[in-house]
């Protein structure tokens, strides 16, 4: 086919309307002469078309260069770029959800059909400062209890009712610096953070990203100075510290409000509340909910009953159940929706938390949701945008190139650690595959090749299997023929519930896989004495040990004058006439070295010992 439409554009050239309309429908676009906007990974026929030359120049300008391409062949970043320079064009890359974005331009919404909407509130801060504590007491509910070690590993979304009747929708993310990714989705999508701060501890080090993210997402934080009850708070403390990061409360001059709380007595709560609706009264927040819904994916997992399930935040818009979804490279239909409390809902309008069934997979957090006008399109759409991540899945998994072997040969003792990651939901998945491997060292290499969300299955253990790799489980469980296949393929299944544990056990394994280091330890010295000449034997030293003590297999340095003249083993260790293994301080011995005889009265024989020492991971 491709070769009948160069035949085709060879007879009769088509015009510069009629091909810029004909990429419109490849997948690329011509912003003007001389760049090209494509997506990666576009075949080199997609390419042709795009420059107005046959495919054949293509292949032949390749062949010079010392690349084999054919007609279909999809072409990477470096590849493009190299050969659009060849033709004197220039190449900008775009992923496939920015060019699928103009496919989803819509007109700037009337005024008139702009109506108030609820504030999209993120609690953030660092771990045990009182973030889910402070949510539990406004929404009357206990989360912590149930998170594995007090920790709360998932981002939450929340729709709360206020005492005066406003709706506020909170979104409690994570402390932990594992999820620091999530941190900054919960930052992107919201209007107001709520910065959590333990009186009685200080700023810090996700204190401040928090502070960050939510200064480059352009949102106001309020300052929630919580623990204001213990006995050991300073809240002018936090106050001078928060100012060193250029966070001025009000009461000090500055523009960012501040309230001490206490999230266990509900002591300023509700002023804190009055503070965040102040806010989002400045920000005059509104919507237009009559249209076609669009929100944003906060988490997703898959559901043993129910299929794969995502927290959905819609933006704009309204979502009906009926409605045909987009999310990533996924696709589907809404089944059913529910509220956090696990209500169900016939629709739900903009800033409105739900979770949504329906879906064909798990979609990432962070990718945008969007209702469709034909299951057809979005299908088209999820079908493409699949196989674009495809090919950089099978691209991005680096072969050995000859640099590589090179430099593995140099440090002698490389190794790779081979880890399948699977857990219950989309956001932890990606928050433990990116502490695990910034683990990696010189050394020892960690790869992810696969992590996905679900429970483990009999398929991930044959990969495992076939790739010598260990399965990393977190809050799931293997099913009943992946336990059985594991036992039979002696593949290893790590579980866990807190990402410390996982990646503290990752460590220490990696940390056994490297050699360990050789330590040398002086033991003893002695002093030569005396000097015997034995025919048959060679020369014997008489000596004396000053200190520690001489092994008959311990290696010995003969040093003269303080510059060592021979490195070696002892031929012979006796006290008088007996042979003995070990001679210790202030007690007489004779010693003879193998091959070597040069020994003189006034020498120090040395005896040391190397010791194998476990290496840390730096």
């Amino acid at each position: 086919m491709a070769k009948l439409s160069n035949k085709n554009r060879i007879s009769k050239k088509p015009t510069r309307s009629q091909r810029k309309e004909r990429l419109q429908n490849q997948d690329v676009e011509i912003e003007d002469e001389n760049i090209l906007q494509v997506t990666e990974f576009i075949s080199a026929n997609d390419l042709a078309s795009l420059m107005d030359v046959s495919v054949t120049e293509i292949i032949s300008t390749c062949l010079s260069m010392g690349l084999f391409v054919s007609i279909n062949q999809r072409l990477d970043a470096e590849a493009i770029d190299l050969i659009a320079s060849e033709f004197g064009y220039k190449a900008e890359f775009i992923n496939a959800i920015e060019e699928d974005s103009e496919l989803f331009l819509e007109e700037p919404d009337k005024e008139e059909d702009l109506e108030p909407r609820a504030p999209i509130v993120t609690i953030m801060g660092h771990v045990d400062h009182g973030k889910t504590s402070l949510l539990d007491y406004i929404r009357n509910t206990n989360v912590t209890s149930q998170e594995s070690g007090g920790i709360t590993q998932h981002i939450g979304a929340y729709d709360v009712e206020t005492t005066d009747g406003r709706r506020v929708v909170f979104l409690d993310t994570p402390g932990h610096e594992a999820f620091t990714a999530m941190r900054a989705r919960g930052a992107k999508v919201t209007d107001i953070v709520i910065l959590v701060v333990a009186a009685d501890d200080s700023v810090m080090p996700q204190t401040k990203e928090a502070i960050t993210h939510a200064q480059v997402a352009g949102v106001p934080i309020v300052i929630a100075i919580n623990k204001i009850d213990k006995s050991t708070a300073e809240p002018e403390k936090i106050r001078k510290e928060l100012a060193n990061q250029n966070i001025l409360v009000e009461s000090w001059g500055g523009k960012y409000q501040d309230q001490e709380i206490s999230a266990k007595t509900g002591l300023g709560i509700d002023d804190l509340l009055e503070k965040v609706l102040l806010e989002a009264d400045l920000l005059e927040l509104k919507a237009n909910g009559n249209k076609k819904a669009t929100g944003t994916v906060i988490e997703a997992s898959l559901d043993k009953g129910r299929g794969y399930v995502s927290t959905v935040l819609i933006q704009t818009g309204t979502l009906k159940v009926g409605d045909v979804i987009l999310a990533g490279s996924h696709y589907g239909r809404v089944k059913a929706m529910n509220n956090h409390l696990g209500k169900r809902l016939k629709k739900a309008g903009p800033a409105t938390p739900v979770q949504v069934l329906g879906l064909n997979g798990a979609p990432q957090a962070g990718d945008i949701l969007k209702a469709m006008e034909s299951e057809r399109e979005a299908r088209e759409i999820a079908n493409k945008r699949e196989q674009i991540l495809r090919e950089q899945n099978i691209r991005a998994t680096r072969g050995l190139t000859l640099e590589e072997i090179g430099r593995r040969r140099l440090l002698g003792n490389f190794q790779e650690l081979k880890i399948i990651v699977k857990g219950d939901v989309d956001g932890s998945v990606e928050a433990l595959s990116d502490s695990l491997l910034k683990l990696s060292t010189q050394e020892i290499e960690i790869k992810i090749i696969h992590k996905a969300v679900g429970q483990i299955s009999e398929a991930d253990v044959m990969l495992a299997s076939a790739s010598e790799a260990i399965i990393v489980g977190f809050q799931v469980r293997p099913s009943q023929g992946a336990r059985r296949a594991a036992e039979q393929e002696k593949v290893q299944i790590k579980l866990y519930s807190v990402i410390y544990n996982a990646i503290e056990e990752i460590r220490d394994a990696m940390e056994g896989m490297l050699a360990p280091t050789l330590v040398e330890e002086i033991v003893g010295n002695a002093e030569v004495r005396n000097i015997f000449r034995i025919s048959k034997v060679g020369t014997v030293a008489g000596c004396y040990v000053t200190d520690g003590y001489i092994k008959r297999t311990n290696r010995i340095r003969l040093v003269r004058d303080g510059i060592v003249i021979y490195e070696g083993d002892i031929d012979a260790l006796k006290r008088f006439k007996e042979d003995v293994n070990e001679v210790k301080t202030n007690f007489e011995c004779g010693i003879s070295i193998k091959s070597f005889n040069d020994i003189q009265e006034g020498d120090v024989i040395e005896s040391f010992e190397q010791k194998e020492v476990k290496r840390k991971l730096v």
